[in-house]
């Protein structure tokens, strides 16, 4: 079940990953996530700032479906990020990988230790 779990996982964030791709070459005009590109990475950043903000508020008020919506825009235009900046989600998830079995605490130290 796992596996078939994070099949789809990567599933999903494969092909927004190749979606998101496919958009670097669309008319600004034509696409919003090539209207962003077009815009530079200060528009994606923003945009980044403004969804983590909102997902802040729908925690804080307590409604979960709000939360996973606001989370699923965050993550969106996270993922727009990566594209713009020629990377992909399995930069992240294998810096995620990486990190397992270390404690929050040693991780942070190492980075401190930088």
């Amino acid at each position: 079940m796992n596996d078939a779990r994070n099949n789809v996982e990567n599933d999903v964030l494969g092909r927004l990953a190749q979606i998101l791709e496919d958009r670097k070459g669309a008319d600004p005009n034509s696409s919003y996530v090539a209207g962003l590109y077009a815009k530079g990475l200060d528009s994606i950043l923003k945009k980044i700032g403004e969804e983590a903000t909102e997902t802040v508020i729908a925690a804080k008020g307590g409604d979960n479906r709000q939360v996973v919506y606001e989370t699923a825009d965050l993550w969106f235009h996270t993922l727009v990020l990566l594209a713009h900046q020629g990377l992909k989600p399995e930069d992240v998830l294998q810096e995620l990988q990486r990190r397992f079995g270390i404690s929050g605490v040693e991780e942070k130290a190492k980075r401190e230790a930088k």
